[in-house]
This record gives structure tokens, sequence and C-alpha cells, in this order.
């Protein structure tokens, strides 16, 4: 007689585990994979384009991007005297994006009832053969939700490190073209063929020109700005509002992020997601920093350092 065994396997989430956050009708839903962020809604209203619980992640919605944002040419650095060479995963640019943790799972430190911290330690890799420690808290409070990042050398020299976040902004229109958008860039950088960086120009007169909010129409951006304009509080904002009735939604970055990267989606796969929320991408250095040096965070050995940016919601306009 033959025994057959068979076990039972758990289906979970693509995005692994969900933790719900809630205080005062906002409602943020931070999952384990990135560390990222699923859901952001306040009194009923989705103020970001994100994912279901059972869907996989697509265009980069909400992941946290680390050890760099952004890409990296050729997949190819030198640092501290070494040529380095990390996977290509953007081979149709010939370009590694990201950094590592898009698809990592983050470990639960602690968690209230509007609050949570998650941990992640980024071991030395081929490419990549530093140790970074990284803690995500992201707390929900009367002025919004506020996401806060930390990166620790834990190895025995020098790192280079960036981090970014990809959310994309949403209010209540069926596609942004009418849509009122504001953003404190005062240049952009201009781009090659594999959007790579190669100079920078002044806004002034052109379609990148946001510092004062206008409707956004048919402009196309997926367009790296530099912060140009902050409030006295050291924070820069993008602001989004819908050209009807219903709440706007801002975000703002902390001065550890001197660049930000605005996103209208023209380039999805899926036709069904173009167009119908704003990404927003803040940076601590420009794309290609681990090659060109552009706003590279080295860290020694021991040290840390935190950055912060967060989510509001805006009154109408």
């Amino acid at each position: 007689m033959t025994l057959q065994a068979t076990a039972a396997v758990a289906v979970g989430n693509p995005s692994g585990e969900q933790i719900e956050l809630r205080h005062s009708g906002q409602r943020a839903i931070v999952v384990e994979i990135s560390g990222g962020l699923r859901t952001y809604e306040v009194n009923g209203h989705a103020l970001l384009d994100g994912y279901g619980a059972d869907e996989m992640c697509t265009g980069a919605r909400g992941q946290i991007l680390v050890p760099w944002p952004n890409r990296l040419r050729d997949g190819r650095y030198d640092f501290k005297g070494t040529t380095y060479q990390v996977p290509l995963t953007e081979p149709a640019k010939r370009n590694a994006i990201h950094g590592f943790l898009r698809w990592e799972s983050w470990t639960l430190a602690d968690r209230g009832d509007d609050w949570v911290v998650l941990e992640h330690a980024l071991r030395p890799r081929e490419g990549y053969p530093f140790f970074l420690r990284l803690g995500a808290e992201y707390r929900l409070s009367e002025t919004g939700l506020t996401a806060t990042f930390t990166a620790t050398n834990c190895g025995d020299r020098p790192c280079p490190y960036g981090i970014g976040a990809h959310p994309y902004l949403r209010v209540d229109a069926e596609t942004i073209n009418d849509c009122w958008l504001e953003a404190p860039g005062g240049r952009h950088l201009l781009e090659d063929d594999q959007a790579i960086p190669v100079g920078v120009a002044d806004v002034d007169g052109s379609e990148y020109d946001f510092r004062a909010p206008r409707q956004i129409r048919q402009t196309e951006l997926d367009t790296t700005f530099v912060v140009s304009m902050r409030g006295a509080d050291g924070r820069a904002w993008v602001r989004l509002w819908p050209d009807g009735e219903g709440p706007g939604v801002g975000l703002w970055m902390d001065q550890a992020y001197p660049y930000y990267m605005l996103f209208t989606g023209d380039s999805l796969p899926d036709a069904s997601q173009r167009r119908r929320a704003v990404g927003v991408e803040p940076m601590t250095c420009a794309p290609n920093a681990f090659a060109s040096g552009d706003g590279l965070i080295v860290l020694a050995p021991g040290e840390a350092i935190t950055s912060s940016w967060g989510i509001a919601p805006l009154a109408q306009r």
C-alpha cells in the first residue's frame, strides 16, 4: 500500500502582512513587502492610488527604494577605489533601478493603533558589500501621516546610501488632466535615452514649472526636480487638488530630500493605471548618484541618518 501525504499550503497576500493604522478618520495600511505604504485615506477619500491586498504591487506603488532611488546606469559604480556591479533590474534601458528591497520582507518591530515600526537588515551582497540596518516608522496624527526612516551603517567601512519612496497621490477625479498641481522645483534634470541625468535646466517658462498651482492638462511628467522652495519648518510640499469638489492631498519632504520626481504614469504597462494619479518620489540623491555622487550620502561605520516625509489631506481648493 502506498501512503500519500498532503499538506495544506497557506496562500498569503502578495505584499505580505497587512498592518492597519487608524486615527481620527484616517486609515493607512503598511505592508511587509518593501516596508511600503499600500493605502492612505481620510474620511472615506482615497488619497493614494494604491493596490488591493490580493494584488501584487505594480509601478512601485508606495514602495521604499533603498539603498538608492531611481536609476543606476549599467548597474555599475566606483566607490573608494573599487568598481562594483549590481544586477540590471531595468534591462530595457540597461539600468539597475530602485535598490534591492522592493520585494524583500521587513520585520514588525513594534506597533500601536496609529503607528508602526518596521525593521530590515540589508546584508552585504555581490555589488554592495556593505551592512545597513534600516528602520521605518509610520505614524498617523491630527496633521496626517508621517514616514520616518533611519539607516545605520553596521559594517566596518564607509557605505554609500540613498533612499526614496514611490507613493502615487490621487484625488476625486477620473484623470489628473484637470487637476491642479503645485510643486517646489525650480530646476529639472535633463536625461539621456537611459533616463540618466546629463544636465540641469531652469523650469522658468517651461511645461515643468509648477511652482504656482496650475492644471496639469496634457503635460507628461517622468521628471526629476531640484527643490528650490521650502517653508520655515524646512519642508518642501507637492500639492494636488481636484478641479471640482473634494479634498486635495499634499506630500511634504524634510531637508534630507533635495530631489523629487513627478510621474504622471504615461509609460505604465497597464493603460488603465495611466494618468489617474501623480507619482511623487522624494529622493535623498539624484538618479545615478552612486556613479555621479550627486547628493550621495556616505555613512561612516556606526553612523546613522534619519529622514522624513509625510502625506496630508488639504482643504478643497
